[in-house]
């Protein structure tokens, strides 16, 4: 390819130095790069110049819209397909092939992007990890992240966590994937989910509760796979011992053993968030989302006036 795709790619970023190059590297076949940051205090910014990207600072207001959202209604695109990259992704060669392809046809709006999933040196073929598809290329005037109701919840962040994107008109699936490896350290990888199940405790809440939900992608059992997950979760989140499930449908029904040690420890993982979530859960249900509530005892003035009185009597 000697010329560049006319796509524009779309990065959520936050100190993300570690991931940076490999991402960006692979991202150069692209027309026009945007970095939307969050006030990174390393060397992202730095890096985005050295290759090309153009740098957006965002600035969240604690409401919605979040990053993703914000930067679909508010960047000067100058292609009409955006492609949304994660830092931790990169897009291959054949990927870039595809794209190149596919958006000259007319017939879809979007396409669907399968992930390989990396975690400690190993791809995480099983568990339900692979195939992992997400709606990342569309026509940017088409599709929205939708708004599950979580944007009251503290400590969650200012990008979308696992929203979907609603698109106008037909959506098509990819033959090539996206690779998706984190280059930072564990301790990333468990402060990113501490973050992530704020969120998901609140999705799970507004389920328990019937909470309105247009606007955003319907639970079908019978439907594309992003509305079967969310029929899923309807019944996943009434059921008792979801730690204990959660390896175990990982580990053992869905095959994560044959991942070796990598498989074993991202299903004791999962379990452990598993129970991160159910346990924010009850703080929400039981506390309104605080560790303590404070019961102040009444206050009663004491009648000094009256005190001194008697005295001096």
């Amino acid at each position: 390819m000697t010329s560049k795709i006319p796509v524009s790619v779309l990065i959520p970023a936050k100190n993300e130095q570690a991931n940076l190059p490999a991402c960006l590297t692979s991202l150069q076949p692209a027309d026009e790069i945007f970095l939307v940051d969050s006030q990174s205090t390393d060397k992202s910014i730095e890096i985005a110049g050295i290759y090309g990207a153009n740098v957006v600072q965002f600035k969240f207001n604690g409401s919605w819209p979040k990053k993703k959202n914000w930067s679909l209604e508010n960047l000067p695109f100058r292609n009409e397909w955006v492609l949304i990259v994660d830092c931790d992704e990169r897009i291959t060669p054949e990927s870039w092939a595809e794209i190149a392809e596919v958006i000259q046809n007319e017939e879809c709006n979007g396409y669907y992007i399968n992930r390989r999933v990396f975690f400690l040196g190993k791809w995480i073929r099983h568990g339900g990890k692979y195939p992992d598809w997400n709606l990342r290329l569309f026509k940017h005037q088409k599709g929205r992240y939708e708004n599950l109701s979580t944007e009251d919840i503290p400590n969650t962040g200012d990008n979308e966590v696992h929203e979907h994107v609603i698109l106008q008109g037909k959506v098509g699936y990819l033959k090539h994937e996206i690779l998706h490896e984190d280059f930072r350290d564990l301790y990333h990888w468990l402060e990113r989910h501490n973050r992530y199940s704020n969120w998901e405790a609140r999705v799970y809440l507004n389920l328990l509760i019937g909470k309105d939900k247009s606007g955003t992608i319907s639970a079908n059992l019978f439907g594309d796979a992003v509305q079967r997950k969310r029929f899923l979760k309807t019944v996943w989140v009434r059921l008792p011992f979801k730690p204990l499930l959660r390896f175990i449908l990982f580990y053992i029904i869905q095959s994560g053993f044959l991942d070796g040690k990598a498989g074993y420890i991202y299903g004791r993982l999962l379990s452990q968030y598993e129970y991160q979530i159910g346990v924010k859960l009850y703080e929400l249900q039981t506390l309104g989302g605080t560790l303590n509530v404070a019961k102040t005892p009444a206050y009663t003035a004491k009648p000094v006036n009256q005190e001194v009185e008697k005295t001096a009597i």
